[in-house]
């Protein structure tokens, strides 16, 4: 019988390591799906983690997919941090996009102005769709891990009722989409010749912010001590509603700024397809990344590498797209599974307070 034994202190190493078995498992057990269906595992592997980047455009493409999944899990770890757990990132993103929408398309076009305008409005938009999963928690008790994602469907509904029916556009020939915003409401290009924008900017800096709040600040330190110990945090005085408020709040805040660079950037519009998934994936970032800003970093690169190669696996070696999400799958297992190995020992044999109740019994 394999039974599971605490370890009386789990190693520091090995739980800044383990991320980094997962991934190579991760990388391993594709290479073996690649074989099972018939593809060479070596061309699998470059097609999947090298072919994205091997020019300028197709880097400059992995970080721009990289961006949103950044900041959506910026925000989720501090809420992650404290023990709140936001699961509707997805939605708080969509409610962005469709804040920063609205400005585009009615607050006129005026340069610089409009896109502050519409910063805003997506920070705004997300922050007040996590605000509904906060007032239920701390009023009703409600678990924030349901309401948040069922917030989501509510989410998608809302975006395809506008690109349907008021917002779309009158010249579409009937596509679910509004109409591409005006040069003043799309975020600079960074790179000429690239689709990079602005977004990058936005990111380092909510990294930094987000690292400056957790670490550095009396704030970050109760958010910190009421996920490790909530006990302590009573005892201490932290007040819990206020970290579940601030939990939430800053996750949609980061989410809703993804969701309007998204429109703002590579889409220039909105349409029923802006909800790709990121908020989602950016849970398996946050916790590939530790919830360290500096990690979060490093995992979005790799879910975009995902991402990226998953579409470039469709194209060349003629796979479904969603094998992305089996890697994506395979990592959160492999985290998982790591995870579980840090804080317990398997054990072989039966359990000595069994195997002594049973001697008992037999006299």
């Amino acid at each position: 019988m394999i039974r599971l034994e605490p370890r009386p202190a789990p190693s520091a190493t090995m739980r800044v390591a383990t991320p980094v078995v997962a991934i190579v498992l991760t990388i391993l057990t594709g290479l073996l799906i690649f074989a099972l269906l018939g593809k060479d595992p070596v061309r699998g592997f470059a097609v999947f983690f090298v072919n994205p980047l091997k020019t300028t455009y197709g880097i400059s493409e992995w970080l721009l997919k990289a961006t949103p999944l950044a900041l959506c899990a910026a925000g989720l770890a501090v809420g992650f941090r404290a023990s709140v757990w936001n699961i509707g990132a997805e939605g708080q993103f969509m409610l962005g996009a469709i804040g920063a929408t609205l400005v585009a398309l009615y607050a006129g076009s005026m340069p610089v102005v409009t896109l502050v305008l519409m910063i805003l409005a997506g920070i705004a938009a997300g922050a007040l769709w996590a605000a509904i999963p906060a007032f239920l928690r701390t009023h009703f008790n409600a678990s924030e891990i349901l309401v948040s994602l069922m917030l989501v469907y509510v989410a998608e509904l809302l975006v395809s009722w506008l690109v349907f029916g008021p917002l779309r556009d009158p010249m579409g020939f009937n596509f679910p989409q509004t109409v591409m915003f005006e040069p003043a409401a799309l975020l600079p290009i960074l790179v000429p010749g690239t689709r990079l924008n602005l977004v990058l900017g936005f990111v380092v800096l909510v990294l930094l912010a987000t690292y400056v709040l957790v670490f550095k600040t009396h704030l970050g330190f109760k958010m910190r001590v009421a996920g490790e110990s909530p006990n302590a945090a009573r005892y201490a005085g932290i007040s819990a509603k206020t970290m579940v408020w601030l939990g939430l709040l800053i996750g949609g805040a980061c989410a809703g700024l993804a969701g309007m660079a998204e429109v703002a950037g590579p889409m220039g519009q909105l349409t029923d397809k802006v909800g790709s998934g990121y908020g989602f994936a950016a849970i398996i970032v946050a916790f590939v990344g530790r919830l360290h800003p500096l990690g979060i970093a490093l995992a979005s690169l790799l879910m975009a590498l995902f991402f990226i190669g998953g579409e470039q696996s469709q194209q060349y070696l003629g796979l479904p797209g969603s094998i992305s999400m089996v890697f994506q799958g395979l990592l959160l297992f492999y985290l998982l599974a790591t995870d579980v190995l840090i804080g317990y020992r398997l054990r072989l044999g039966r359990d000595a307070h069994v195997t002594n109740a049973v001697k008992a019994k037999a006299g």
